[in-house]
């Protein structure tokens, strides 16, 4: 792999479709490489767009919008990093052989809809997966209700991500609400939901998988250690890692894992979820680019989802190993708000082996994540309270 000079017409470039708080690190990574970057996204200032060479701002679910800038940056690598993408437009410029997508652009549009993904790995790759029906009527959703995935139920968009338009139901009377709200809160109404049944787990895992190069030319299959997590109305509030499984469930995981990425293939990382109970693992989603619970990696692991991601798309060795045991835990905006203040980060830095990440997004929702806390410790109980802790000690505020 040959890396040229940022900004110079050897540049190597990447182009990131989405610029969050992912994309921001992500960022940060490839450039420790030389590599030029130039973040994407439907708004301005966006993370990434604060720490990369150029940015633009441009509605990506628009297909002639994608191709046009495409062409005009002609980037070596687009990365993803977002759900609401225009996927035939990158279809169509793989197609042409010019540019790479990462991992590919089939895996970009298989994991942008749950449909598609859900159907490939329970159907054609006989992933074990909760029940699950799509529908594109309300009366279809109350007919696949009633006709066995019964309640209590998981009613979400086909296409979304942090929990948008996510629901539990509970019972008949709150079906209408979920289908309402699922139809509305998505990133794009696909004209479906899906339907899930609730599996009895003991606890989520993301098992974040790397797909890399090896000295030979050859893909191998990494695994980091399992990250547990919390989740409130399907959005992440903590996550720890190791996350203490089986053996059995371990193996299990990596399996599924295995399988799910083989068959999208590329080249990166990949945040696979599942549910665990017992020695029993099922399939959730996955997600091909680093996990928003794989934040908790950056101090945990010798590379950390990033850092790991990058290397694999540049096709150097990675390394997967964990390093030590810890905790991230999220910083809500608990307002909402335009170019708001932090306070108390003298507090939350006292707290022992504490980080804090300000993510300076430039307005502020109350459920809204506008940083991380991270920090390490002898067991996972004594990580997530010190992370804890430093998050509940940031506090945000209006300028006036």
């Amino acid at each position: 792999m040959k890396i040229g000079t940022a900004l110079t017409n050897s540049a190597t470039k990447a182009l990131l479709l989405g610029s969050g708080e992912l994309g921001k690190e992500l960022a940060i990574s490839l450039q420790r490489y030389g590599v030029e970057v130039i973040a994407v996204d439907r708004y301005p200032n966006a993370p990434a767009q604060h720490v990369a060479h150029r940015s633009h701002v441009i509605d990506m679910t628009d297909t002639e919008a994608v191709k046009k800038l495409i062409a005009l940056e002609q980037p070596d690598f687009i990365i993803p990093e977002i759900e609401a993408i225009a996927t035939q437009a990158l279809i169509e410029i793989e197609a042409e052989g010019s540019y790479t997508v990462v991992p590919n652009a089939r895996a970009i549009q298989l994991t942008m809809n749950r449909e598609g993904i859900r159907t490939l790995a329970a159907e054609q790759l006989k992933i074990p997966t909760s029940n699950y029906a799509f529908a594109q009527s309300f009366e279809e959703l109350q007919a696949a209700v009633e006709a066995g995935i019964g309640y209590p139920c998981f009613i979400k968009p086909t296409m979304s991500s942090s929990g948008k338009g996510q629901s539990m139901v509970k019972s008949a009377d709150q079906l209408k609400q979920a289908w309402d709200y699922a139809k509305s809160s998505g990133r794009v109404d696909t004209g479906k939901v899906i339907v899930e049944a609730k599996i009895e787990f003991d606890f989520e895992v993301t098992l974040l998988t790397v797909r890399a190069l090896t000295e030979n030319g050859e893909v191998e299959t990494s695994f980091c250690e399992p990250i547990g997590h919390v989740q409130e109305s399907g959005d992440y509030r903590e996550s720890w890692q190791p996350q203490a499984m089986s053996p059995t469930a371990i193996k299990s995981a990596q399996e599924i894992a295995f399988k799910i990425t083989n068959e999208i293939g590329g080249l990166g990382l990949f945040g696979v979820e599942l549910f665990i109970k017992g020695d029993n693992v099922w399939f959730s989603e996955v997600s091909p680019r680093p996990h928003d619970t794989g934040m908790v990696t950056m101090v945990t692991q010798q590379q950390n989802e990033f850092e790991l991601h990058a290397r694999a798309i540049l096709g150097l060795p990675v390394d997967a190993s964990l390093q030590r045991t810890g905790a991230s835990a999220v910083i809500l905006g608990g307002l909402d708000a335009q170019g708001v203040v932090y306070e108390g980060l003298d507090k939350a830095l006292a707290v022992p082996t504490s980080e804090i990440r300000l993510f300076a997004k430039p307005e502020a929702f109350i459920n809204r994540r506008m940083g991380v806390a991270l920090a390490t410790a002898e067991t996972v109980e004594e990580a997530r309270n010190r992370a804890v802790k430093a998050a509940n000690l940031v506090v945000i505020k209006p300028t006036s």
